[in-house]
This record gives C-alpha cells, structure tokens and sequence, in this order.
C-alpha cells in the first residue's frame, strides 16, 4: 500500500510576488477581507494554515476608499492605554482624514490570524494614501479586486 506524502512548503515551494491593488472607490470590509486571503496565501495551491505562503500586497489610494450605510459618523476606533478610564475613541471620519493608512491597515490586520503568524504576514503589507509607491522595483502586478 502506497502513503501520499504531504509537501510542507519550504522556502524554495513558497513563490512570493507583489501585488499592486488600488482602492479607489472600493468598499472597505470587502477589499480588507480579499487582501487578507491574499496575503494568507488561500489562492494558491501551496497554502497551508500554519505557514506564511502567501504574496506581498501594496494597496495605493487608501485615502479614497469607502464605506457603507452609516459609518463615516458611527464608526469609531477605541484604543485603550492601561490606565483608568483609558479608553479614546477615534471617529471613523476623524481616523481617514489624519491617518487614512491606518484605516486600511487595522481592517485587513483584523482579519488576519492572531498570534506570531498573523504578526509575520502583516508584515507584507504596504498601505499608501496616495497612488505614489516606492516598489516599482519589485514589478509589482495589478490586480483588480
């Protein structure tokens, strides 16, 4: 009787490229989740849960992106410093004017796995407000999500 082997990918199997998103005019939640199987690598045929197989991202034009519904006034961003009533709440509108990477980095860091793996693939992330970028070197590929 013959056994399958299963291939752990190591890092001659993991082929990593940049990818290139714009997301000008695109939602929110829905471009943060598609980035996240991207960067966990779930589109390949080489993904395995607890390894780091996936490409590199470079989103451009995060300032631009949008949201649905009501959320530009009821979504807030709470960070918590420790002390007693430490709590601060961002407000969404507030969070995209001063800080739009911020935005697109925390809703795709989120659906990320936690732990030392999700700390790994957040890593090969890079999150522009503007369509400028500096890996033109990398050529990256454009891909519409």
């Amino acid at each position: 009787m013959a056994f399958q082997r299963t291939t752990v990918p190591g890092k001659d199997l993991v082929n990593k490229r940049f990818i290139l998103v714009d997301a000008e005019g695109k939602t929110l939640g829905r471009l943060a989740a598609r980035v996240a199987s991207v960067l966990r690598g779930k589109n390949k045929t080489t993904f395995m849960p607890g390894f780091d197989t996936g490409d590199n991202v470079i989103i451009i034009n995060a300032s631009k992106v949008r949201v649905t519904g009501k959320k530009t006034t009821d979504k807030f961003y709470d960070r918590y410093s420790g002390f007693h009533s430490g709590l601060k709440s961002i407000p969404y509108s507030e969070m995209l004017e001063k800080r739009p990477t911020k935005v697109m980095e925390l809703a795709v860091k989120r659906m990320l796995p936690k732990g030392k793996l999700g700390n790994d693939i957040k890593n090969n992330l890079f999150v522009y407000a503007g369509s400028e970028h500096p890996h033109q070197a990398q050529k990256p590929v454009v891909i519409d999500i």
